[in-house]
């Protein structure tokens, strides 16, 4: 039998059984689908030569997403040997999502307190203001790069107002949140461990002063994030460790999340212009068409958990203290979940993709991502029908995000 794309039933299991994550094969960042198919295939449950284990279909990411006292999601034993006792080690394991319960629980009710409705519908009028704003900007110029004039420019101008962070000292963000994150990849180097922890240093001094300021000059806390998260919820507080690192957490999880999406969805629209002459046609789904580039090209390739106890999946035992390798990417690639699941379709219903996680570690910040996406994607497409890529893009090299550090394109 041979696959879509020419290889046969033993390539594709020579493929997933080849496959090592701290040894990529070549283009695999470019493009990893092909090892995805074959390790929901052949691979289900795929072993590596360190110890860990990587689940790739949507029901199995969907289960352990919901079994958090079975699959922990702290990551002190895992981090401590990576990052020594350094700020990296401290940032990673103090923000939300690698904690359990109940100091997950605790953390998230607040945050969730924080990113209430009304505070986001409050974020929509300035969020149209700056995409629109952007646009014209572009319209200018003509020849852009989608990702610097535009995707990663709505994320940084958002987050930066929803905590009320003086517009001329927001230029450092993006840089400290690329570095940070970049520490999650599962090979660094020596400079990225250097940046990493720099960046996590001079963003905790950059928030304390913030924090400070806030606290002498409350906002509304209905409103603003950061007097809530200062202020706690129902008579629980963060502490100043917990506050400053899960704001860090906050401003980097919005901005990698958001300018991915958009970026990798105008890259899609252009790659599938029937799909985009249907957004056009009809822009009322936007808001399905939003769920699918999420789903088709995911921000988050990867996830982590800890198997707590013995677990099962496809006849093998997964014993305690075996780290697993959450393969986002693959499982809302799925064929069992999703119809034709390489095609990407704006009008896709059902969508159940986990491009958020979900369970208890649903991501906080779902909804404003969402409204990001929808707002900037539809305006983009109301002004720039025609817009056309340029080139083919610069991935950004990571394995754990997936979109682009560039991507040229001409508006008019």
């Amino acid at each position: 039998m041979k696959h879509a794309d020419g290889r046969s039933a033993e390539e594709e299991g020579a493929l997933a059984e080849g496959f090592e994550l701290t040894a990529l094969p070549p283009g695999f960042v470019d493009d990893p689908f092909p090892i995805y198919h074959a390790l929901l295939e052949y691979a289900p449950l795929k072993r590596f030569a360190d110890g860990s284990v990587m689940l790739s279909r949507h029901a199995d990411l969907d289960r352990i997403y919901r079994d958090t006292k079975t699959f922990s999601s702290d990551k002190k034993a895992e981090f401590l040997p990576k990052f020594g006792d350094t700020p990296l080690y401290e940032h990673h394991t103090t923000s939300l999502v690698f904690n359990d319960p109940p100091l997950h629980t605790r953390v998230r009710k607040i945050m969730m307190g924080a990113l209430t409705p009304r505070a986001l519908a409050a974020l929509e009028p300035g969020l149209i203001a700056l995409v629109d704003g952007l646009i014209d900007r572009m319209e200018e110029k003509g020849d852009v790069d989608l990702i610097e004039d535009f995707a990663a420019a709505i994320p940084i101008e958002v987050i930066g107002n929803l905590f009320d962070i003086p517009h001329e000292e927001r230029e450092p963000l993006r840089d400290w949140s690329l570095a940070i994150l970049g520490a999650l990849e599962p090979v660094l180097s020596d400079d990225q461990h250097r940046r990493g922890n720099t960046s996590v240093s001079d963003f905790k001094a950059f928030l304390k002063d913030i924090a400070d300021d806030r606290r002498r000059h409350p906002g509304d806390p209905a409103t603003d994030v950061l007097t809530r998260l200062i202020n706690g919820n129902e008579g629980e507080e963060l502490s100043e460790v917990e506050l400053l690192q899960n704001c860090i957490f906050i401003l980097n999880a919005g901005h990698e999340t958001t300018t991915n999406l958009i970026g990798n969805a105008l890259h899609e629209l252009h790659n599938w212009p029937e799909e985009k002459a249907r957004l056009l046609a009809d822009p009322e789904l936007i808001g399905t068409a939003v769920d699918e580039f999420l789903r088709f090209q995911s921000p988050n390739q990867l996830g982590n958990r800890m198997a707590v106890e013995p677990v099962e999946f496809h006849g093998e035992t997964v014993e305690p203290g075996t780290p697993i390798h959450l393969c986002i990417g693959a499982a809302n690639r799925d064929p069992r979940q999703f119809d034709d699941p390489d095609r990407l379709d704006v009008s896709r219903k059902p969508n159940r993709h986990l491009a958020f996680a979900g369970g208890p570690h649903l991501c906080a910040g779902f909804s404003l991502a969402r409204m990001e996406g929808r707002v900037g994607i539809s305006h983009f497409l109301k002004r720039f029908p025609d817009y056309r890529l340029t080139g083919e893009g610069e991935r950004t090299g990571r394995v754990r995000f997936r979109g682009f550090a560039r991507l040229p394109g001409r508006v008019r």
